[in-house]
């Protein structure tokens, strides 16, 4: 009796692709949970340590990083399913879906924390 695999909607179909493929996409599933734990980090570092930002930019920064966090975890497991996917249908790979949104989510951090470095001001 074979045991069922999850997630089963993406097992349920298509053949077994080469299991280096497999461990391919699995490693790269893991490497955006890696990007999204060192979001998670630089919102705590941003709240945690003395930066000479006002509270309301630190706090913006922070909860933007948070967000973006949370977007690539989301990425991490619809990009996984989606490869997965294709790789036992034997279809192209399909491309990220939140590259554009995290960029987004990155710059927009990047000219918030560098602004309020550049006007100063604690609080």
């Amino acid at each position: 009796m074979a045991r069922a695999r999850f997630p089963r909607h993406v097992y349920a179909s298509g053949d077994e692709p080469d299991p280096r493929f497999s461990l391919a996409n699995e490693r790269t599933f893991l490497a955006w949970v890696r990007t999204a734990l060192a979001f998670l980090a630089g919102a705590v570092a941003l709240e945690a340590l003395a930066t000479p930002l006002n509270s309301t930019v630190r706090a913006i920064a922070a909860l933007a990083l948070v967000a973006t966090a949370l977007i690539v975890v989301l990425q991490a497991w619809i990009g996984w399913v989606r490869i997965e996917r294709a790789l036992r249908q034997d279809r192209p790979l399909p491309s990220p879906l939140t590259t554009l949104p995290v960029t987004i989510g990155l710059v927009a951090v990047t000219v918030l924390v560098g602004a309020g470095l550049l006007l100063g001001g604690s609080g």
